[in-house]
């Protein structure tokens, strides 16, 4: 019986903690969505030796691929793009595109002083004919990229979206 009752405990602590972050998972992902300049997103990731960007929404892009994770520096939780190999393939079953060879990629960043989500804004915007330039715009304000009159916000695999600290700060 003892045993049971402890069994059954651990059981109903480990459910109250994938609760908890599920509610956690939401939030984030809600009150990003409610304070985002855009809802359209260029995702890319690396798949089978190439780099590949996907032209998606919010609905199919928080659906797929973006996990909770621990963000950095005691900042609590962050919603993050990493998608598993099924992941990226329903994200690619949309309109997708090769940016460039994984071997090239990692070259280009081994050669530059920008991370790989710079080197990957700096791809896609390149790829859509426009003149990339290093900026610092918040994503409340606008997107990345627009084409053809749409705004994107462009995300590269393991890409912070929003962490607790920064969603405290932002609500005052």
């Amino acid at each position: 019986m003892r045993v049971y009752y402890r069994q059954k405990q651990g059981r109903d602590k480990e459910r109250n903690r994938t609760m908890e972050k599920i509610i956690i998972r939401n939030t984030l992902i809600n009150f990003y969505n409610e304070t985002s300049a855009t809802h359209n997103y260029i995702v890319a990731f690396n798949y089978k030796g190439n780099i590949i960007a996907v032209v998606t929404t919010n609905v199919e892009l928080f659906n797929t691929g973006v996990k909770l994770d621990k963000a950095s520096k005691g900042q609590g939780y962050s919603i993050r793009f990493k998608p598993n190999n099924s992941e990226k393939v329903a994200l690619m079953s949309g309109k997708s595109f090769v940016l460039c060879s994984t071997e090239m990629f990692n070259t280009l960043v081994a050669e530059s002083k920008y991370n790989k989500g710079e080197i990957v804004e700096k791809l896609v915007t390149e790829y859509f004919g426009q003149t990339w330039t290093k900026d610092n715009v918040p994503y409340t304000v606008d997107g990345d990229i627009t084409v053809d009159g749409v705004k994107y916000q462009i995300k590269f695999e393991k890409a912070t979206f929003i962490n607790e600290g920064q969603m405290i700060r932002m609500r005052g």
